[in-house]
């Protein structure tokens, strides 16, 4: 996510970090190339001009803190800005007390509204509304069985019709969602082009015949100014109260992100982060700000974490690891999870300092080690150490690999579980600095990126 981006902003920052005194010269310079990044990541002109011009206004107005070098104030600076610039957002919600609460989403062809669509109701469903959904896309071939699918995989309902007009299904499925006990719809419209009058005219009596508490446009993050320009049309014909972020986790550039708020005066609400039904998530400003700086967004991870990983199984497998006694099923079951979580470079790229690290590689390798494991027999997982020769050959055969990365696995296993057992003990954090959290740890001092097997430095 704004890998390319970030590599650039990271650069140019890294050197004026060290800068022991800033001048009108050197803030000159450091915004001039700030400037020329965020251009090629596809920002709006107006907003970048407008960006660099208070950021070099604040660093020479700027009083230089005694505990802060002159170069890590800019850097605050900029992060401050930038948190303006995506800012502020409120999530809450404007819940109907009289009746279903509707949320109308709309969007061009391709913008990934239907599964957005199923995505926003599971994230409502886990926030303890009982939602509908309803397929009001008729344009497109096989939109409503789409979302049908969708609908079954949450166990929520989804409202449709044989036919009729999309402003009439709507307003049926008002009614519909009173019947079913759903305190919440969401409408899943037609994509359609900003300049096809008929459509949007349509989409302005849906708005008009049930008059939706929100309507959010849903925007695809690697179209760029496309995205920001289709928000600003939308917003004028039919008057928007927050958008949607699509395929905001393979948008290296960052344009959309960074202009909509600024362009449109509306904010961006949700994101999305990945093709599972679980990848939506809220949008934060600052944290996104931290992300595009490289600092990690370890906060949004944490919650990830506490919303995928079972509590009292957790505190097994600590137990476990206190005890020595963590085996291969118990590896397996964590790899399971970190699957859950996300891809590999998403979860790394969210630590201080990582962001420029390639995990592609090192996330390839996950398919194999659990090929590997499981080829084993439940005895060979709970204890390794019984695995011999003529055991590693047969897991290496039944996993489609070789001995030699069988044993790469056994004794990667084993040196993690006297890591673990470092951790377990309290004695990594010890000698890092006592009281300190990791996450206070990693802000303070960011992990140098791993080298080696699987990874690379970008």
């Amino acid at each position: 996510m704004f890998d390319s981006l970030t590599k650039n902003l990271d650069n140019i920052l890294r050197r004026i970090k060290g800068t022991a005194v800033i001048t009108e010269s050197n803030t000159r310079e450091a915004m001039r190339e700030i400037r020329m990044a965020l251009l090629e990541a596809d920002v709006s002109y107006k907003v970048v001009k407008d960006f660099t011009t208070i950021c070099q206004q604040r660093a020479m107005g700027q009083e230089v803190l005694r505990s802060v070098s002159p170069g890590q104030q800019v850097v605050k600076i900029v992060h401050d800005e930038l948190v303006n610039l995506m800012g502020p957002v409120d999530h809450a919600i404007q819940y109907n007390e009289h009746g279903p609460t509707i949320i109308m989403l709309a969007g061009l062809q391709g913008s990934g509204k239907t599964t957005t669509a199923a995505k926003l109701a599971r994230f409502l469903q886990h926030k303890g509304h009982t939602p509908m959904l309803v397929a009001a896309d008729v344009q497109r071939p096989a939109a409503v069985e789409q979302l049908k699918v969708l609908g079954a995989q949450l166990k929520l309902p989804v409202y449709f019709e044989d036919g009729g007009r999309p402003p009439r299904i709507c307003e049926r499925s008002i009614q519909a969602a009173r019947e079913k006990n759903c305190d919440l719809v969401v409408l899943d419209t037609a994509g359609r082009l900003h300049i096809d009058e008929a459509l949007m005219q349509e989409l302005g009596e849906i708005k008009d015949r049930v008059k939706p508490q929100q309507v959010y446009l849903v925007c695809d993050a690697m179209t760029g100014q496309d995205a920001v320009n289709s928000a600003n049309e939308f917003n004028q014909k039919i008057e928007i109260d927050g958008v949607i972020l699509t395929k905001l986790d393979g948008d290296a550039r960052g344009g959309a992100a960074l202009s909509i708020k600024a362009v449109t005066g509306k904010p961006i609400k949700f994101i999305g982060m990945g093709e599972r039904l679980e990848s939506l998530e809220e949008f934060h400003p600052d944290r996104m700000a931290s992300r595009i700086l490289g600092m990690g967004d370890v906060v949004s991870l944490v919650e990830k974490v506490q919303a995928q990983v079972d509590a009292d199984r957790a505190r097994e497998l600590e137990e476990k690891i206190r005890k020595r006694s963590l085996t291969l099923e118990d590896f397996l079951e964590q790899l399971q999870q970190v699957k859950k979580l996300g891809s590999l470079q998403d979860i790394m790229g969210a630590l201080p300092g990582m962001s420029g690290v390639d995990f592609s590689s090192a996330e390839g390798e996950i398919p194999r080690v659990e090929a590997i494991v499981r080829s084993m027999t439940f005895e060979e997982r709970r204890d390794p150490e019984i695995i011999d020769s003529s055991r590693r050959r047969r897991i290496a055969s039944g996993s489609g690999t070789n001995t030699q990365e069988v044993n790469q696995l056994l004794k990667q296993f084993r040196q993690m579980k006297k890591v673990m057992k470092q951790f377990s003990e309290g004695s990594v954090r010890k000698n890092l600095g006592g009281g300190l959290s990791g996450g206070a740890l990693m802000a303070r001092r960011p992990p140098k990126p791993p080298r080696g097997p699987g990874f690379r430095v970008r």
